[in-house]
C-alpha cells in the first residue's frame, strides 16, 4: 500500500472521534481506505452533498468552469456541483469508493457533466487544468508531513485565474488521525509558500450543528 494512501475518500463529514476509532485501524493497515470502503466502514460518508456547497450554489457564488474534487469518496459534492457550465472531476484512489459513486450517480441526468477518475492527486497530470478545486476532508486525511506536497499539487492543477476553496476541518486539539487536527495556519503556511493568497477566510456559515465553531472557509487565488 502506498504511503500516502491515507488521503483517499474524503467524503463529506468527518466522523466523531468515537466513529473514527472504528476505521483508523483499517486505514493504517494493509489495504487502507480501500478496505474501509470494501467493508462498509465509512462513517464520514453522509450520503449527501456538503451543506456549504448547496449554499454556494443557491447564492450563485460558486465559480463555473472545470472543477476538481480530490478525495471525492461517494461523489455527492461532485454531482451537486455539476452542470452544463461546470464540468466536475471527482478524484479518488479507492476503486471501491468510485464504484459506489458510479452506482449511485451513473444514471443521473447530470451524467454528462461529471466523471470519476481513479488517480493519485500527488502524481496525476491531467491534460487540462482546473478553474476550481474544492477540498473539504481531503487535507485532514493526509499525514501532516504530506501537506506541502498537497499545496504544490493544488497549485499545479489550478489554472492561473482559478480558485481553490478549502473547508478547513476539524479545528480541534485532538491527537492522532486521520482525521488530523488543523487550523487556519496549517493551510496558510503551505499555500502561501507555493504562491497562493487568501481572498477570504471566515467561519463556515453552513456547518452542521456538531461542527459549529470547528470549521473555517478559505478561498484562495494564485499570486504568481
Amino acid at each position: 500500500e502506498q504511503r500516502n494512501s491515507g488521503y483517499s475518500s474524503g467524503g463529506n463529514i468527518i466522523p466523531t472521534p468515537e466513529e473514527a476509532a472504528t476505521f483508523q485501524p483499517q486505514v493504517v493497515a494493509e489495504g487502507g481506505w480501500e478496505k474501509c470502503w470494501e467493508d462498509g466502514i465509512t462513517p464520514w460518508d453522509q450520503g449527501r452533498a456538503t451543506p456549504l456547497i448547496l449554499h454556494l450554489l443557491d447564492s450563485s457564488s460558486l465559480p463555473f468552469g472545470r472543477t476538481l474534487v480530490p478525495g471525492c469518496g461517494g461523489g455527492h459534492d461532485v454531482v451537486a456541483m455539476a452542470n452544463p457550465e461546470r464540468f466536475v472531476v471527482g478524484l479518488d484512489i479507492s476503486e471501491k469508493a468510485l464504484k459506489k459513486a458510479n452506482e449511485s450517480y451513473g444514471s443521473s441526468p447530470k451524467a454528462n457533466y461529471f466523471t470519476f477518475v481513479k488517480e493519485d492527486v500527488f502524481t496525476w497530470r491531467p491534460n487540462e487544468l482546473f478553474d476550481l478545486i474544492f477540498d473539504y476532508v481531503f487535507f485532514c486525511a493526509i499525514e501532516p508531513e504530506m501537506r506541502p506536497a498537497w499545496a504544490k499539487s493544488m497549485y499545479e492543477l489550478l489554472n492561473p485565474n482559478g480558485e481553490l476553496i478549502t473547508l478547513m476541518y476539524p479545528i480541534t486539539n485532538h491527537d492522532g488521525g486521520p482525521p488530523y487536527k488543523v487550523d487556519v495556519s496549517s493551510y496558510e503556511d503551505v499555500l502561501v509558500a507555493v504562491g497562493f493568497k487568501a481572498v477570504s477566510i471566515e467561519e463556515n456559515p453552513d456547518s452542521i450543528p456538531t461542527r459549529k465553531g470547528k470549521e473555517m472557509l478559505g478561498r484562495w487565488k494564485k499570486i504568481n
